[in-house]
């Protein structure tokens, strides 16, 4: 089918275009999905469940927006929780440092020096936790696939919104 309903994700197996997503998660970001999951089934979808029937009864389904809208919210919320259900079962929890600390590896907060001294901070985390805003790279993301196995005061050449820049790692930590 065609159109507005056309399927967003692709499987791997048939589609080269498609995403793969390392299955890889802090403990953290374990956590935050798994209490996401469980909000979403224990207190969410009930909220929805009943609006939906509280609107149900209240006559004429076809021309009733409150039904339609309730209906539809949680078949969203019932399609997340499934997704995470999923996606919780093929994750692996990474809750162990590496033996060579002195090196980038997946968890790791490393600090980048540009040129002009100004400072970086990022955690290599997986796809499922990631969030620039907080400082959290994807370790699928091309800059970080360009980090791993550097050691510290190593020089490297990264994208950056303007083409590429010079960074130097100054700061290496595991927690």
């Amino acid at each position: 089918m065609q159109g507005r309903y056309t399927q967003r994700w692709r499987d791997p197996a048939k589609d080269p275009r498609a995403e793969s997503k390392t299955n890889l998660i802090t403990l953290q970001g374990y956590q935050k999905l798994r209490s996401t999951r469980d909000f979403l089934w224990r207190v969410r979808h009930p909220e929805l469940a009943a609006k939906v029937q509280e609107a149900a009864a209240n006559g004429d389904r076809s021309e009733n927006a409150d039904y339609t809208y309730n209906k539809r919210e949680l078949n969203r919320t019932l399609s997340r929780i499934a997704y995470l259900d999923k996606r919780l079962d093929e994750l692996k929890v990474v809750d162990q440092l590496p033996a060579d600390q002195s090196r980038v590896y997946f968890g790791a907060w490393v600090t980048l020096e540009d040129e002009e001294g100004q400072e970086e901070i990022w955690r290599l985390v997986g796809p499922d936790e990631a969030d620039a805003s907080q400082g959290l790279m994807s370790i699928d993301a091309p800059r970080a696939l360009l980090l791993l196995g550097k050691h510290l005061d190593d020089e490297i050449e990264l994208p950056t919104p303007d083409g590429k820049a010079f960074f130097q790692i100054t700061k290496i930590r595991y927690c």
